[in-house]
Parts: C-alpha cells; sequence; structure tokens
C-alpha cells in the first residue's frame, strides 16, 4: 500500500508516493539506441507536465489481451524511459510500479529522482515506467463510476453496526453490476499474472535478457509475480512495503486496520507534542481518544458532507507520511469545531476536484476492483463480512470496521481465470525486501509473510520508521545505503538486517 500512488482508488495512493512534489532537474540522458521492437518518442501532455522538468520518452508495446489466446486481440501498454546517464556505467532497465493496482507510473521515474534517487542508480539503469493495462495511457477500462457514486473509494466504509455493513453490501453489489455492464470483455483479464507476462514482454521488446525491478505496495505483489513466473529473467529485484503475497485478498484487505493501528501512535505522539497549536490532547492517550470523539461526532452530524467515513479514511490516507501530519492535524481540529467551509474543501479533494459527471478516480477505481477480484476468490455471504466486521471492531478499533466491510470482488461476475501465482522460493537469491516497522496500509507483517515465502531468495530490510514507502521515499540512511548498495554493487545483505531509526 500505491501505495502508491500512493491512492487514487483510496487516498492512501497520493499519499504514498508523494504525489505533487515538486521536481528537480537531472543530468539529460544518453540518446543511444538500445531497444529493439520500442519506437521512443515525446510523451503525452499530462505526463510531460507531471514529470517536469525532467524528461521521459515514451512509447507503446502492444501485448495480448489474453494470453491463452496470444494470436487474438491486443491492447497498448504505455511506458517511459529516463536513459542511463552513463553508458559506460549501464547495467540495464529497472522497471519501476508505484503500488495500487490503479496507480498511473509513467512519470514515477521523475518522482523519484525529484526525491533524491542517486546518481549512482541513474548512472547504471534505465528507468522504465509504465501505465499497466488498463491504467491510463495504456488500453483504460472503466466502470463509469460518477462523482456523485455512493461507491467512491476501494477501501470500505467504517460499518457503525450490522445495519451499515447490509447498506454497504448494497452499495458493492451495485459497484460490480456497473462494471459488468461497462465491461467491453477487457476486465476479466486484468490480474497480476497477466500484468507479469505483460512485464515480460516489455523486457523482450527492450531486447533485455533480464530485468531490475522496483516496486512499491501492490507493486511488491507484481514483482513478486513475476520474480516467481520468470526466475530466470528476474535480475536485482527490490520489493518495498509488501502487502505479504502475489495479490491483495480478504486477508489483506483486513491488515490495512493493523497497520493503522500501529501506525497512528506516532501521529499521536506527534499531536501530543503540539496540544498548544491543535488542542487535540497533551497525552498520546487523549490523542487517540480525539479520533474517536471527532468520529462519533461526525457518525451523528456530519460537516458539510464530512462523515465519520470521510474522515476515517482521511485520517488513514495521512498515516502515509509523517510530512502529511500537520495537514492531518489541521484536518482533526477544524472537524472538531465544525468548520463548514474547511469541510467542503475537504469533500471536494476527496472528489477529485472536479464537478464533471466522470469521477476523475474512476479508472483507477476500475483497476484495482478488476485485478483484486480477479485474482483470487473473495467470499460471497454477507454474514462472514458481518462476523469480520464485529471481530476486527474490537480487534482493530481504529479502522477495523472499515476494512472488514465488504466489497464488490463479493459479487463479481466472473470467477478467477487462474489460481493465484505462488511465491517460487527456488531461484536466484535476488529479491531485496524493504519494510517499515509502522505503515498504515502495509504492516510489517507482509514483509515478514514476503520473507518466509521467499525463503533464501530473500532478504528481508526492517526499518524503524514510519509510513509508506522506505527506498527514496523514506528517510532511513541504512535502508537506502543498503539498498543502493544492491541495485548498484550487487550486494545483498548476508542476513535480515534491522536499521534503526536516524
Amino acid at each position: 500500500m500505491n501505495q502508491q500512488g500512493i491512492l487514487a482508488q483510496s487516498l492512501a495512493l497520493a499519499a504514498a508516493l508523494g504525489l505533487g512534489a515538486t521536481l528537480i532537474a537531472v543530468p539529460a540522458a544518453a540518446e543511444e539506441a538500445r531497444t529493439h521492437q520500442v519506437n521512443w518518442g515525446q510523451c503525452p501532455d499530462d505526463v510531460v507536465a507531471e514529470a517536469a522538468p525532467t524528461v521521459l520518452q515514451c512509447a507503446t508495446v502492444r501485448v495480448p489481451l489474453d494470453y491463452t489466446h496470444p494470436e487474438g486481440e491486443h491492447i497498448d501498454l504505455a511506458v517511459s524511459r529516463l536513459a542511463a546517464a552513463n553508458p559506460d556505467k549501464r547495467r540495464g532497465v529497472l522497471m519501476l510500479n508505484p503500488g495500487g493496482p490503479g496507480g498511473s507510473g509513467l512519470a514515477l521515474s521523475a518522482l523519484l529522482v525529484a526525491q533524491g534517487l542517486p546518481s549512482s542508480v541513474t548512472d547504471r539503469y534505465d528507468l522504465i515506467g509504465m501505465d499497466t493495462r488498463g491504467i491510463g495511457h495504456s488500453t483504460p477500462v472503466s466502470c463509469g463510476f460518477t462523482t456523485d457514486s455512493p461507491y467512491y473509494s476501494n477501501i470500505p466504509p467504517y460499518a457503525v453496526d450490522d445495519a451499515a455493513v447490509t447498506a454497504q453490501a448494497k452499495v458493492a453489489e451495485q459497484a460490480a453490476k456497473q462494471c459488468d455492464n461497462n465491461d467491453d470483455g477487457r476486465l476479466r483479464h486484468l490480474t497480476t499474472a497477466n500484468t507479469a507476462r505483460d512485464l515480460d514482454r516489455i523486457r523482450d521488446a527492450l531486447g533485455e535478457e533480464k530485468t531490475s525491478y522496483l516496486g512499491y505496495s501492490y507493486g511488491t505483489a507484481l514483482g513478486a509475480a513475476y520474480a516467481s513466473m520468470f526466475p530466470e529473467r528476474s535480475d536485482r529485484v527490490v520489493l518495498d512495503s509488501n502487502i505479504g503475497d502475489t495479490h491483495l485478498d480478504r486477508d489483506g484487505m483486513r491488515r490495512y486496520a493493523l497497520g493503522m493501528e500501529q501506525t497512528l501512535p506516532d501521529f499521536a505522539n506527534w499531536a501530543a507534542s503540539r496540544h498548544d497549536s491543535y488542542g487535540l490532547g497533551s497525552t498520546p492517550t487523549q490523542v487517540r481518544t480525539s479520533y474517536f470523539s471527532i468520529a462519533g461526532a461526525l457518525d451523528k452530524t456530519p460537516v458539510a458532507g464530512i462523515n465519520g467515513n470521510l474522515f476515517r479514511l482521511l485520517t488513514f490516507g495521512h498515516l502515509f507520511k509523517q510530512t502529511q501530519y500537520p495537514a492531518l492535524a489541521q484536518t482533526w481540529q477544524k472537524l472538531r469545531e465544525g468548520d463548514a467551509p474547511a469541510a467542503r474543501s475537504l469533500k471536494a479533494l476527496q472528489q477529485g476536484g472536479t464537478d464533471g459527471p466522470v469521477s476523475p478516480t474512476d479508472n483507477a477505481l476500475t483497476v484495482f476492483l478488476a485485478v483484486t477480484c480477479n485474482d483470487v476468490e473473495w467470499p460471497e455471504d454477507v454474514n462472514t463480512y458481518r462476523r469480520g466486521v464485529a471481530k476486527d471492531r474490537e480487534r482493530y478499533p481504529l479502522y477495523g470496521a472499515a476494512t472488514a466491510n465488504i466489497t464488490p470482488c463479493a459479487f463479481w461476475p466472473h470467477a478467477p481465470a487462474e489460481q493465484p501465482v505462488e511465491v517460487d522460493p527456488e531461484g536466484p537469491r535476488n529479491v531485496l525486501l524493504l519494510q517499515n516497522r509502522r505503515d498504515a496500509s502495509t504492516p510489517h507483517l507482509g514483509g515478514k509473510m514476503l520473507r518466509e515465502k521467499f525463503g533464501d531468495r530473500a532478504r528481508l530490510i526492517s526499518v524503524d520508521d514510519s509510513g509508506h514507502g522506505v527506498y527514496v521515499l523514506g528517510r532511513n540512511s541504512c535502508a537506502l545505503n543498503t539498498t543502493t548498495r544492491y541495485l548498484v554493487e550487487g550486494q545483498m545483505p548476508t542476513d535480515d538486517t534491522f536499521c534503526r531509526a536516524n
């Protein structure tokens, strides 16, 4: 979790990837042609604007919609390149993924450079971003979600009681039907396995025998799938903020609540030390009490459209980066005071800041649903979700009654076409796992789970820090140096490593 980017499908993806960060210039990339089937040219205008002043090249790669019928319909994949700055040191390509599923990655290389990606990495790799199948400038898919749709986030709303689960079941069922009604036959082919196959088609089109990979949040699931399906073609693989498997299932969604329980204390400590400014409590316990107090009040009386559900979602998303803490404290303060103008601004932000009929997050919402629901079977019985909500409301009172709530996957019209990709422990020791100890959407448990599944192929770097995203997006020097050494020199840690806070 992004995530992401770092969450059009929920507010968290944008926070995780730090979207909107000011980008800085990098040395002009070498223009030496190293492609076989890829014709590089100018990127779409929105990508140019997002990446500026970094100049990227873009191209299109054609891949089968259905890999069981490779001669049938094909779709376009949009890819970008920031060429290696030092051709004499060039090692190969480093594919990037921001998470999601549903996050656009065309400008991710520029974001990472702006965040401080070491030149030793940009010297040695062509950074390859992409919009994976169904997303953005690739052949897109749409469920037709609108700005007034009751389905607005892929994280279900907090269920205050059983009746709320029943009400959400109706919303989830309608969302699944809407996706089915708008499906042109492509949705069922959006899976992590097919996206991993796409990565290998891109590798081949670039004329590379192997590819390195850096993926964040859901991008760890995609990277784990690629390293398992194509172990001999994977070079140096870095999986950052792991969800714990090659797919997101119901248990994975419920772990978001564990992550929030582990991460909120960092914000509570921060806010308590600033009580004179924000008035949220002079101790972490008092700040936590303020959360429940504000949420409960908004459950009863929303402020300008912001109810308890949206308040909890906004809080979850703002825990993805510590730089968001001041904005989160201000949000709590204004909502507690019943500041209607401020609440209307938050509502507009949640809706994407547009008055048009089509939701700006429709594409991201659609891809998240399609991949998540197609990858693995989800329970169909509403009572299963009622029991889960009741249990997690007690286990994880901050957010458990949201992440255990029912999703459209319970009503998805298509059963998975294949089994989820199994993590393959047989293969080269080339998977470096990065995980903060406190992460709202991908708790440390996810890194431990994937480490166990990969066995001796992987090493886990556990970081005493808070937030979503470790390498470059985080602030820990030990994790930064360890990962850079691996990407540049191939130096994999001998054992799992704990990085102390700086």
